[in-house]
């Protein structure tokens, strides 16, 4: 094993502004993907992604590689010591990889370890299931209410803990949960501007329309999609659950018909999803609701994985942009003010008043 510095780096500190270039640095990080490419003379690569709870990078290991079928033969999923050298390819991160050494089964045990690896909620998970709870017991429709329940009691506590996503938005641990509530946050706050819209069926789909990612998602430290979520995909499935609860519920099927249609709907767009445009009062509010708070989420990670050591993140593809992650305000206005005032020329403070003593 080659000499790597003594500190394990978190991916945040990797990506610090003051690394140069052919620096070593080592790490403790999870395989959370690998992509098999190959080169345009044929030859086979991979383009591995590595992160933690702070973060995430990409890098290539090429077929000449001492670590290539380590990698190769099953390392998606696994934890790994790793050492390398910072490089960067396209201006982002892409270090060079020097060495690495997967984790044991007791050194996965270790809390600390995991802790480190597998990003979550920055919310408290138990706090907002009672919240979510609360949601449900305000939706006023007793029938309505009874297919909530029925669903939530069916898939247990899978719901906690699942992701949202591979890696758009509120791809961690709790964040099905997390984004869930903060749609339904949303909701109450927005329901009082649009009387169109139902209160009673907003809140169901808002509560259900994720639901089929408890069945889509498998999740222990990489998050990855199950068998049927490759074949029907998490709106099918929401759909299909949802469907069997109220009908268990003995839902009205004109009530039934538009919360399915919420499900069905709720991504959008076709392209990006959905099985149905959104046609009702409800499925318009409820898939921007969901638009809406998964942007925010995009946003709210690139801050937190940032900490304000960079002023923008990386390029997020969900967003077709980088966020500025410098707050709008300084910490402390009057003294800033203060100090940029100091700083003007005393000729730039000067105005040319006319006679009745205006700029």
């Amino acid at each position: 094993m080659n000499e790597t510095p003594a500190e394990r780096l978190t991916v945040r500190e990797i990506k610090s502004g003051d690394r140069r270039s052919g620096e070593r640095f080592a790490s403790t990080l999870l395989v959370r993907k690998l992509t098999s490419r190959k080169a345009r003379n044929g030859n086979p690569f991979l383009q591995v992604e590595f992160g933690d709870r702070t973060g995430a990078f990409s890098c290539f290991c090429f077929n000449d590689h001492p670590l290539f079928n380590a990698f190769a033969d099953g390392a998606e999923g696994r934890a790994v010591h790793l050492s390398g050298e910072i490089d960067y390819y396209q201006n982002r991160l892409s270090p060079r990889l020097v060495d690495a050494v997967f984790l044991t089964e007791d050194e996965l045990g270790e809390p600390e370890v995991l802790a480190l690896l597998v990003e979550s909620s920055p919310e408290d998970p138990d706090s907002m299931m009672v919240e979510l709870y609360g949601f449900i017991e305000r939706i006023g429709h007793p029938r309505l209410r009874a297919t909530v329940e029925n669903v939530f009691a069916e898939i247990g506590p899978a719901f906690k803990e699942s992701p949202a996503a591979l890696s758009m938005h509120h791809a961690y641990r709790c964040g099905l949960l997390e984004h869930t509530v903060h749609m339904a946050r949303a909701c109450e706050k927005l329901l009082p501007l649009y009387r169109e819209v139902d209160p009673d069926l907003a809140m169901a789909g808002i509560l259900l329309h994720d639901i089929g990612k408890t069945l889509e998602y498998v999740s222990h430290l990489a998050i990855r999609r199950s068998r049927a979520g490759i074949l029907q995909g998490h709106v099918v499935l929401g759909y299909r659950i949802a469907r069997k609860a109220g009908i268990r519920a003995k839902l009205e099927e004109p009530l039934l018909e538009r919360l399915e249609h919420i499900i069905l709907s709720h991504q959008g767009e076709m392209e990006w999803g959905a099985a149905a445009m959104a046609a009702s009062p409800e499925a318009v509010f409820v898939s921007m609701i969901d638009n809406l708070d998964a942007k925010m989420g995009m946003v709210q990670q690139a801050i937190r994985q940032t900490a304000g050591e960079t002023e923008f993140s990386e390029y997020l593809p969900g967003l077709k942009a980088p966020v500025l992650t410098s707050a709008p305000h300084p910490e402390d206005p009057e003294d800033e003010e203060a100090a940029a005032e100091d700083d003007v020329p005393a000729e730039e403070l000067h105005l040319d008043l006319d006679e009745s003593g205006r700029a």
